[in-house]
């Protein structure tokens, strides 16, 4: 998988200056995964559309000035939400559009910007996002 730079459709949020870019198909959960990791410590960049930039440390990640603090939760509308502060730098990808992983998924890779990042298969169980954000946190361990 290897999306071109510019703006995509998709959807990230921050763990600090940690960024973690959601993609996925209109529909796919996106918005709701993203709902999920901001109630659990992350901040939004962008819902919908995400800019992407090449950087020395890493792709950048931002949001289109009208989409800036706001994101869509299927059901209720457009809500607000407080903006990651500072430069943003994608650390991992999820693919929404992914088969399911397996209990210990083979490593995926997502060429961005000039950078590559880890990419994880989406997993719809309810420890999913909760484990997103202890891995954008404290990182994987390798073995």
């Amino acid at each position: 998988m290897t999306p071109e730079p510019g703006i995509l459709h998709a959807s990230a949020v921050a763990f600090g200056g940690r960024g973690l870019l959601i993609l996925g198909a209109s529909g796919s959960g996106k918005s709701t995964l993203a709902l999920r990791l901001m109630n659990l410590g992350a901040r939004l960049v962008s819902d919908d559309r995400v800019i992407v930039s090449p950087t020395p440390d890493g792709p950048a990640l931002g949001a289109p000035d009208r989409l800036r603090g706001l994101i869509e939760a299927r059901g209720l509308g457009i809500l607000r939400a407080p903006p990651a502060a500072g430069t943003v730098i994608a650390a991992l990808a999820v693919d929404m559009d992914a088969p399911p992983p397996g209990r210990m998924p083979p490593r995926r890779t997502l060429a961005l910007a000039g950078s590559v990042l880890p990419l994880k298969a989406a997993d719809r169980t309810p420890t999913f996002a909760a484990g997103l954000a202890q891995a954008m946190k404290c990182g994987f361990h390798d073995t």
